[in-house]
């Protein structure tokens, strides 16, 4: 028996930001993407945030232009 399994395609959100690299906490709290700092620090450290496809446990990482941070399927764009 075959079973047919669609995968849904993951939602991508593009954020514009006026300086030259935001830590990913800031960056997720900015999009929305967590309730708060602690939040974020949570799900940082739990392995939750792929950063440029990766495993990100380092919530101060600095995201530049062109970088990407992935979180329950969402995957947030830095411009």
């Amino acid at each position: 028996m075959k079973i047919k399994v669609k995968v849904a395609e993951k939602q991508k959100i593009t954020k514009k930001i006026d300086t030259d690299f935001i830590r990913l906490d800031a960056f997720l709290k900015m999009n929305d993407a967590v309730q708060s700092g602690g939040h974020a620090k949570i799900v940082i450290q739990e392995g939750e945030v792929k950063v440029n496809g990766e495993v990100c446990t380092m919530r101060g990482k600095k995201l530049r232009k062109g970088d990407t941070a992935e979180f329950e399927r969402v995957i947030y764009i830095v411009e």
